[in-house]
């Protein structure tokens, strides 16, 4: 995707040649005789680092955030989740663990889904929001995603772990659930197993220091598909 940027001189404040733009990352000049400005499609602005002015800076505004821990590899995360013993429960086994062991069940779907039906006694915390700022780069990831033509875009909650904080002990049992669930067992088809919200979660609750941490396998939709008791929220 190519970067948005904009002009702007370091001897005045108000010398900005976009004063509508607010870049969120700054580029330094370069040393080569040329600098690449920007591009747009096939064509690049270039110039000289002879012809600019002293003072000048560039700014990109369009550039990606760096990866987060949610981003990493999904082999990387499985072999941590494998490492510290994450251990996936079937939805009779997560049921009898909420009954009988005092287990949480943390749902991180959307606050929409978890209203219409969510098992009793289950903390909604959602991993992924709708897409809430406006700088370049997010106004760059909502015209991806109407491209697709998804015209409610999410992104990570940067809010989700201190919320669990704030909700839960570190040494609280949990079994982290969503839709589908995911998995981390091999097959022939996907031998990494398959990446999830609720793998992700419980990705970074044991990186967190949480230390009873369950996934739910299958997800909600086995829990509903098996008439498993739910409750729904106006």
């Amino acid at each position: 995707m190519a970067s948005l940027t904009s002009i702007t001189s370091s001897y005045s404040n108000s010398s900005s040649l976009h004063p509508n733009i607010q870049p969120s990352h700054q580029q330094n000049l370069y040393s080569s005789p040329w600098l690449t400005v920007g591009s747009f499609g096939s064509t690049k602005m270039r110039f000289s680092s002879r012809s600019l002015p002293q003072g000048i800076r560039i700014y990109s505004a369009a550039t990606k955030p760096a990866k987060s821990p949610a981003e990493e590899d999904w082999k990387i995360k499985r072999a941590y989740l494998l490492e510290k013993r994450v251990r996936s429960v079937d939805v009779k086994e997560a049921l009898r663990l909420q009954k009988e062991n005092n287990f949480v069940i943390l749902d991180v779907r959307p606050e929409a889904e978890f209203k219409e039906a969510h098992p009793p006694g289950a903390i909604n915390i959602q991993i992924y929001r709708l897409i809430k700022e406006w700088t370049a780069w997010d106004i760059a990831r909502r015209a991806a995603f109407a491209f697709f033509g998804i015209f409610a875009g999410t992104e990570e909650n940067p809010e989700f772990i201190p919320s669990v904080k704030s909700k839960l002990d570190k040494d609280a049992k949990i079994i982290v659930a969503c839709s589908a669930g995911g998995t981390m067992k091999p097959t022939q088809n996907l031998p990494e197993g398959q990446q999830s919200r609720s793998l992700i979660a419980a990705y970074l609750l044991v990186l967190n220091g949480y230390t009873n941490v369950f996934h739910l396998e299958g997800g909600l939709y086995s829990w509903f598909k098996e008439d498993l008791p739910s409750v729904a929220e106006d």
